[in-house]
């Protein structure tokens, strides 16, 4: 089983779903945009700090698995130079949607976000990278691309989920009320989960998810010659998380390329 064919898929029918994060911006958040007023996320609720972009005008952007019609449109809008990269067929459709429609300058290129050999080294002012790699099992990788690709001075925004949310098993927490410690990390859902359980959920057609440690995460952008520059928390977008409730589920960091 490859977990990338895999996840693509899943992203697709997520997509075709209309996930929360499918859902393509209108047509007046991109006119907003084009005035200076705009906001994006990469985490589910607080906006990014506009001090983490600097001058968006003319930056090249890459937009690092985001697709879905949002981030990469209304950084167009805004005035960068924006390439979308997804892995996903209808994420990306998602992003086209928005740029057809409204009149954007923004390519879409498919690929895995730990291989970005289609670009050559130094080719970008910013990463505009929001929570997903949860689901690619070596993030370093992700970090070493980004490095090479930015050039010097250049900033990696990044988002992720925190790794004690991989503790629990949250469906079990919906139904009782209660959140148990079931897994130890480093979680993967190909080791981790029971068989049946991961049976069901590659039936289910669901992504694969993989958590990392604040070692990789963190650690990880400074081993690749990043310097950490900017850092926030973030909660679920509602209270239907019970985790939420307790605890931040994901971070942000703003990573400039030192050398």
């Amino acid at each position: 089983m490859n977990p990338l064919h895999h996840n693509r898929l899943a992203w697709n029918r997520e997509c075709i779903a209309s996930s929360v994060w499918s859902i393509p911006v209108d047509s007046e958040t991109i006119t907003r945009a084009r005035v200076g007023t705009w906001q994006v996320i990469l985490t589910p609720n607080l906006p990014v700090p506009r001090s983490w972009f600097g001058e968006i005008q003319g930056k090249s952007v890459l937009c690092l698995a985001s697709g879905g019609g949002q981030q990469a449109p209304i950084l167009s809008a805004a005035g960068a130079n924006v390439i979308s990269f997804d892995l996903s067929d209808e994420q990306l459709a998602k992003d086209r949607l928005v740029a057809d429609r409204d009149d954007l300058q923004l390519k879409c290129v498919q690929g895995d976000m730990a291989d970005l050999s289609y670009f050559a080294n130094d080719s970008f002012d910013l990463i505009f990278h929001p929570v997903s790699n949860v689901f690619v099992p070596d993030v370093e990788t992700v970090w070493r691309e980004c490095h090479r690709v930015l050039r010097r001075g250049g900033a990696l925004l990044s988002g992720f989920m925190n790794p004690v949310v991989f503790m629990f098993n949250h469906d079990e927490a919906e139904q009782t009320g209660l959140l148990k410690l079931r897994y130890s990390l480093p979680y993967s859902d190909l080791k981790s989960l029971e068989p049946e359980a991961l049976q069901r959920k590659l039936a289910d057609g669901e992504a694969l998810e993989f958590s990392h440690s604040l070692d990789a995460q963190i650690g990880g952008q400074l081993s690749a010659g990043f310097v950490i520059t900017g850092f926030y928390e973030d909660r679920w977008f509602d209270d239907s998380w019970l985790f939420s409730n307790h605890c931040p589920v994901a971070m942000a960091t703003q990573a400039v390329k030192a050398r």
